[in-house]
């Protein structure tokens, strides 16, 4: 079973829909015992660091979702879902799901880029020459872009990235005044800043990738 996590973090229905539109059902719940029972879990959000990880304690998923992750079943993390992976963040105090070493920093330019860095953008597969730590080998990572050329167009929202400790597990990256992390890949932890749900064609490629590299 594909689960959306609902923790009141917006644009649910159109990753609904997306996942509808593939071919796929999934199911949006803030169940405790729903998600602990999901095949996939996908969180997506759109908003602020601290209020995620608010939600998520209010409603006692933090440890719902590390469990799921711990017991290495799939994840996929869209925009704040990618974000709220790492230790901390700039925009706010709160800690994160600490799943992945790193933190999320604010753009900071020298240039007149607006911000938020909003529309469209391309994206660069970096796809290792050899295995990450621990990370999925090259030839796990080539599926999940399956069909998707390099510098193919995403939907991005969003006025801070992600900086891993680990670079080895960043699988796209974006430039916008800086070169930043737009996708990770690792164990079974697949995350974006741009929004596959918006992205028309190369984004419902890459949802159905992910479905059917986890074999959902």
């Amino acid at each position: 079973m594909i689960t959306i996590v609902d923790y009141g973090m917006g644009n649910l229905r159109s990753v609904q829909k997306a996942f509808e539109y593939i071919g796929k059902k999934a199911v949006v719940t803030s169940n405790k015992k729903s998600i602990l029972n999901s095949s996939l879990i996908v969180v997506p959000g759109v908003g602020s660091f601290d209020a995620a990880m608010n939600n998520l304690k209010k409603l006692k998923l933090v440890e719902v979702i590390k469990k799921v992750i711990s017991e290495g079943k799939p994840y996929l993390g869209l925009c704040l879902g990618l974000q709220i992976l790492f230790e901390c963040s700039e925009e706010g105090n709160s800690r994160g799901l600490e799943m992945l070493r790193g933190k999320v920093e604010k753009f900071n330019f020298r240039n007149n880029l607006k911000i938020p860095h909003m529309g469209w953008n391309n994206i660069k597969l970096k796809v290792p020459a050899t295995k990450p730590l621990a990370g999925p080998p090259k030839s796990q990572w080539r599926k999940i872009f399956n069909g998707i050329e390099d510098n193919s167009y995403f939907y991005f929202v969003h006025s801070y990235c992600v900086k891993p400790k680990d670079k080895r597990i960043i699988s796209t990256t974006t430039d916008y005044g800086i070169n930043f992390a737009s996708s990770i890949f690792y164990k079974n932890i697949f995350a974006t800043q741009f929004h596959p749900e918006k992205s028309q064609k190369n984004g419902l490629r890459l949802l159905k990738n992910y479905v059917n590299y986890t074999g959902n």
